[in-house]
């Protein structure tokens, strides 16, 4: 039965912002690895930690306690206030807890931003490498996506001559995130203090994306953007728990802004779910509130494994932006002869290692392909071992 036949009604009267589409590459990929044995997964993005006992134990408190109802649209007032304190004591920035909506994950969070903000004909200014739920959110609300694009030549920094030369009367935001996903690049200070003034120069509103801005590695420095003078009026911060606190299942994010902006998004907050999971919101306040120790475990972890992993691509003499957050490595694969997502099925087909291409996160040059480090060392080892077999096998060839 053709899609959209009168036999299927429901395809047939779809909404245009629903795209139809084969099956995917990431789809694909999975589907080879789901043949395989022994495939060491370096593509995802979720945490191999577990979630620290501490914070399990204060969902489950909450459970007990019957703490499973409905709370305000904004969140509970008592994880507002740890939040507004967290961005206070480790980023500088000074809001209170009525400048606080939590979400169900900062994907909420871009939703609702855009839900706010975005009109038809819109333009949206957005870091490129990225993360393509913007694309998808703009779009929803008839906007209309423009890529920054970033280079290895920058460490894959934002740099603000690649925002000026894609600004037109139709610009409205402008979407940093930093440290970036896919490339793990961390915009320095001096260049988010150029960013700003340029914003303020074309009134743009930015939307600060800092989910990773708890994992920065030597070499590089984080500041969110709504520090700098002029730019907290004018700025959105998003951030969460699913990367430093590997809480990803338990769907927590917030987003902060001036109190007058926060309250004209609640109603529209409680549409979209109304609150962030009860228990989820205990378990996030214990996260903020409990000690600190597992996410320095972790953190100085991924620090060894990016190491590791720095060491592996230097020695085969493939090239990447520094990566100066996340657990990301954006490499350049083309010296093995092939574009980056033959090179990613060649990979897990010889190799058994799956990793995903730039082409998933918006980047058209098929040269790069994102490494995860979000493996146990040993692993990470043994997947660099394969790699490097099948490069050097496909070097000879070529």
């Amino acid at each position: 039965m053709a899609a959209g036949s009168a036999r299927d009604p429901l395809v047939a009267r779809r909404a245009a912002r629903i795209k139809e589409e084969d099956v995917s590459y990431r789809t694909k990929m999975l589907e080879i690895a789901s043949g395989l044995s022994d495939v060491i997964a370096m593509g995802r993005g979720d945490p191999d930690f577990h979630t620290p006992a501490h914070i399990v134990e204060a969902a489950k408190r909450a459970l007990d306690a019957n703490e499973h109802h409905y709370t305000h649209p904004a969140g509970l007032a008592p994880l507002r206030e740890a939040i507004a304190d967290s961005l206070g004591r480790e980023y500088g920035l000074s809001y209170d807890q009525d400048e606080v909506v939590v979400t169900a994950g900062v994907q909420e969070s871009i939703m609702l931003c855009m839900l706010a903000l975005i009109e038809a004909g819109d333009e949206v200014l957005i870091t490129s490498p990225r993360f393509t739920t913007y694309d998808q959110a703009v779009e929803a609300f008839g906007g209309v996506p423009v890529p920054v694009p970033t280079h290895e030549r920058d460490d894959f920094a934002l740099m603000p001559a690649e925002i000026e030369a894609r600004i037109t009367p139709r610009s409205k935001v402008l979407v940093l995130v930093s440290p970036n996903n896919p490339t793990g690049a961390v915009t320095p200070p001096s260049v988010i203090r150029e960013i700003a003034a340029l914003a303020i120069r074309h009134d743009l509103i930015v939307i600060s994306d800092e989910i990773y801005a708890a994992l920065i590695y030597e070499g590089a420095e984080h500041l969110s953007i709504a520090r700098v003078d002029g730019m907290r009026e004018r700025t959105i911060v998003l951030n969460g728990f699913s990367k430093v606190y590997a809480m990803t299942g338990w769907r927590v994010g917030y987003l902060a802004a001036p109190k007058a902006f926060v309250r004209s998004i609640v109603d529209p907050r409680h549409m979209l779910s109304i609150n962030t999971s009860t228990p989820s919101q205990f378990a996030a306040l214990a996260a903020l509130t409990g000690p600190q120790d597992a996410v320095t475990e972790m953190r100085n972890a991924y620090a060894q494994r990016r190491a590791l992993l720095m060491r592996s691509m230097d020695a085969l003499g493939l090239t990447y932006g520094f990566p100066g957050g996340a657990f990301y490595l954006y490499t350049n694969t083309s010296g093995t002869g092939m574009k980056a997502p033959e090179f990613c099925e060649t990979l897990l087909r010889e190799g058994r290692v799956l990793l995903f291409p730039g082409s998933l996160f918006g980047d058209d040059s098929d040269l790069y392909t994102r490494v995860s480090y979000l493996q146990p060392l040993h692993r990470i080892e043994e997947a660099m071992a394969r790699f490097a077999d099948v490069v050097e096998r496909h070097r000879a060839r070529a």
